[in-house]
């Protein structure tokens, strides 16, 4: 008999070991909205992307990384993108 690590069941959606370790360009869900576009897909991917990085921000400054005002900062910066982006990508869409 093999000494072979237990594997976890298989992810239904994902077609992979649950227990795998996700690749951050990976999305976390899928956009299920009822007006789905690739400009509102991309943007939800954004969002997520968004949410990560404040996410490690925040872990940051809890653990004495970071300043709360560098932290804000660099929120602040990343929150101009992410506005920037879904300004971009809805105004692209009404024009055409």
């Amino acid at each position: 008999m093999t000494n072979q690590p237990s594997t976890g069941p298989i992810h239904p959606e994902l077609g992979r070991q649950e227990s795998d370790v996700r690749s951050p360009m990976e999305a976390h869900s899928s956009y299920r909205g009822h007006d789905w576009s690739p400009e509102r897909l991309m943007f939800h991917q954004n969002l997520e992307s968004f949410a990560d990085q404040v996410g490690l921000i925040v872990g940051l400054q809890a653990n004495g990384k970071m300043s709360q005002d560098e932290a804000y900062a660099k929120i602040k910066k990343i929150w101009k993108g992410l506005k920037f982006t879904r300004d971009s990508l809805f105004d692209d869409a009404t024009k055409s």
